[in-house]
């Protein structure tokens, strides 16, 4: 059948429709969203603004972007006054950091440094910290696994020392992907540093039970982006909150009874020829929170 906004956003909505899981009352969790679901990337930061509209206008109620979009509009003078007219507070900042090649490491790290401090400008507290991408089916894990340790342990022991908390973002295409790799970097991390900064829906892309990964790594879990994901045609396989194989339900409920505070940030990947637009897949994935009991601002 062919995919159209109509039929997409009714089968959406449809299988959104479940029932709360637990009272409104007991959340303690305030969801943000990542600007890349409107596509504010490095060589695109000015669609932060649509970004903030939308979420100020959903009632979301931080957001997070690539570090290096927060540096250009810094630059610019602009980013204080987007902030400041929207009302949606920065949590946090996303930057890949080179955990291979020791040549790159130096100058990746100066710039981790500089990009933390422009986090800490617009008052965010978290930067998130992805590993670099490597040619998976060349790429053989075992032979760089001490190296990214140690490269890791140095990033967040520098980014910590801004006065931020930061945290491993593993992602699918890069050099900690898979279930196994990722429980070895943070198995055997410096954690007083590094905490984990999971993406459920990579985790899930990437052949783990993401519902497990939270658990078992829920001590040091500081951050999370909340993405589904379904293998589907459009947005690289991801999907709104609800439509794909990740137990986001679940995942949420083992946070909300841990009590600890973390940054839950929802994320969706753009991509061409979608048959929604950003706005909408917000508003579809709020619907499904609202479902579960979450509440946003007014």
């Amino acid at each position: 059948m062919r995919v159209t906004r109509r039929n997409f956003s009714k089968a959406v909505l449809g299988a959104a429709a479940v029932p709360a899981l637990w009272s409104a009352e007991s959340k303690k969790i305030k969801i943000g969203y990542t600007a890349l679901t409107w596509n504010a990337a490095p060589r695109t930061p000015e669609n932060l603004e649509s970004a903030l509209k939308d979420m100020s206008e959903l009632g979301f109620y931080s957001f997070e972007t690539f570090a290096e979009a927060l540096d250009l509009l810094d630059a610019k003078g602009t980013l204080a006054d987007l902030i400041a007219k929207y009302k949606v507070p920065l949590t946090s900042g996303y930057f890949t950091v080179n955990v291979i090649d020791p040549a790159q490491q130096k100058d990746s790290l100066e710039k981790a440094v500089k990009l933390a401090k422009i986090i800490k400008k617009y008052n965010g507290t978290f930067m998130v910290i992805a590993p670099n991408g490597v040619k998976r089916q060349e790429y053989k894990f075992d032979e760089h696994r001490d190296h990214i340790v140690s490269a890791l342990n140095e990033y967040a022991k520098a980014i910590t020392d801004t006065g931020l908390t930061t945290g491993l973002h593993q992602h699918t295409g890069t050099a900690v992907e898979s279930r196994d790799e990722t429980y070895y970097v943070m198995e055997h991390a410096d954690t007083k540093y590094l905490k984990f900064a999971p993406d459920v829906g990579q985790l899930q892309k990437g052949g783990s039970d993401a519902a497990k990964v939270v658990k078992d790594f829920l001590p040091i879990l500081r951050h999370m982006h909340l993405k589904d994901y379904v293998g589907g045609e459009y947005f690289a396989g991801y999907c709104p909150l609800g439509q794909g194989k990740v137990d986001i339900a679940g995942i949420l409920e083992t946070l909300e009874k841990n009590g600890k505070p973390v940054n839950v940030m929802v994320e969706l990947d753009r991509a061409p020829n979608t048959p929604i637009t950003a706005r909408e897949t917000a508003e579809t994935t709020k619907a499904y929170l609202v479902k579960l009991g979450y509440k946003f601002r007014t």
